[in-house]
């Protein structure tokens, strides 16, 4: 690895999992037999598993890994409205006032969170510093202040539009044309929820077993009966929250989930002078391209952190690492020779409709499908999951019996990622080229 790249600290690993509270505890024996098993131990199948112990149901969350190794500890810290297609596209889909119930669940579920971390006291610097969205063109920038007054107008979404010549206000960086602030957008740090969600389930009474992968599911008379590397757990509810890393165990879901990577780094210690400069409001970022990056300081300021789509395929940290540090340097010059500390990446669970799905498919429970937007949305579908399995009235979401599509022939390896990855880069290199 060139010197210039990385620093003498660099490791291929999660910045947010640099904290003590995540130390490797997977050490929890398997039990025979549990009232509600888990599979997945991120933030969708924590909120579950929360909800079901602290009313009784004895209850087991298993993972692969470490426990929340996944997206959960992966992730950029941004929590937004998450509903990605917009009133009108989802009125055509479903009609009017189911299109205003989804939309008004990503309204939600930002709110919902704040309250959740309070309710459990969990420290993880939770902030609404908002979110500068930034035009990568002029034409993008018309389109975003377009945006911007239809969504205040239709659905009292607070924002506000920032031209060019007041852009430094919000950010140093001289390569964008303006963008629209949402100030009630928020930011976290994810490792710290990670870890407030699995001491939060293991408070109510939950068991969690890390490096414990489930191989194969079965019917049990009225129940399941899973087979995983350390022994058979037999369970009356099952709850697969696997999204983006679902593998062969359940067909189904692997079908209709479409795992696309998003790469990560963490720069060593930047000079507060400097972070106060380029990142002067402390928002999170993000841009108007196809292939989106995201980015802002870290929450204590120290460093900066910075996401995109770098790559369609399987590549390695020390690869995606020096792609980011790349955009990072046109972005902001000043960081030029800001190395790298931390580099990894997640797989994020798409779908083909770019919704979020929550049910039951032959009696086992499943919420999936977040579409990069799983900090908030995954916590609080994963409630509502918990909530459903108990049987209440308040798990209803705007999401329920939505129909789940697949392409044929599709099996959950997204072969055509390549060429649409190319196609959207070419398309953001030609606009910028023209602006």
């Amino acid at each position: 690895m060139a010197d210039d790249l990385f620093s003498p600290a660099y490791a291929p690993r999660s910045h947010w999992r640099d904290i003590p509270e995540l130390g490797d505890r997977g050490e929890a024996r398997l039990p025979a037999r549990a009232d509600v098993l888990v599979i997945g131990s991120g933030y969708t199948g924590l909120n579950a598993a929360i909800e079901t112990a602290r009313a009784g149901r004895h209850t087991v969350v298993i993972d692969a890994g470490a426990p929340g190794e996944g997206c959960s500890s992966r992730n950029g810290g941004q929590i937004g409205t998450s509903v990605k297609p917009s009133l009108e596209e989802l009125s055509r889909r479903f009609g009017l006032e189911r299109a205003r119930a989804i939309r008004e669940a990503g309204k939600e579920q930002l709110e919902w969170i704040e309250a959740r971390i309070a309710e459990l006291g969990i420290s993880c610097d939770f902030r609404r510093a908002g979110r500068f969205h930034a035009a990568h063109t002029p034409q993008a920038y018309e389109t975003l202040a377009r945006e911007a007054e239809r969504l205040h107008r239709e659905e009292g979404i607070e924002a506000h539009v920032v031209p060019r010549s007041e852009q430094a206000r919000e950010l140093g960086s001289a390569l964008y044309h303006g963008g629209v602030v949402y100030p009630r957008h928020a930011r976290v740090h994810p490792g710290k929820l990670l870890a407030g969600y699995l001491a939060a389930a293991k408070a109510t009474g939950a068991t969690v077993v890390g490096h414990c992968p489930a191989r194969a599911i079965a019917r049990d008379g009225a129940g399941f009966a899973v087979k995983t590397t350390r022994g058979m757990i037999a369970a009356r509810e099952l709850v697969v929250a696997t999204n983006g890393y679902s593998g062969p165990l359940l067909p189904w879901l692997r079908r209709r989930i479409i795992p696309i990577g998003s790469h990560v780094i963490a720069t060593e210690p930047v000079p507060r002078a400097l972070m106060d400069r380029l990142f002067p409001t402390d928002r999170v970022i993000s841009d108007s391209r196809r292939v989106v990056y995201y980015y802002s300081a870290s929450p204590d300021r120290s460093r900066v952190i910075f996401g995109g789509r770098v790559a369609a395929g399987d590549v390695g940290p020390e690869v995606s690492g020096p792609r980011l540090r790349a955009e990072l340097a046109r972005l902001f010059p000043e960081l030029s020779q800001t190395r790298i500390e931390r580099s990894w990446s997640g797989l994020v669970g798409y779908t083909f409709d770019t919704l979020m799905h929550i049910g039951r498919h032959e009696g086992i429970w499943f919420a999936a499908g977040y579409c990069g937007s799983g900090v908030g949305m995954a916590s609080w579908l994963g409630w509502k999951l918990g909530l459903k399995i108990l049987g209440r009235a308040e798990g209803a979401t705007a999401f329920d019996d939505l129909p789940f599509p697949t392409r044929p022939f599709y099996t959950g390896r997204p072969w055509f990622l390549p060429a649409v990855v190319a196609w959207y880069r070419w398309r953001d290199a030609r606009d910028i080229a023209r602006a």
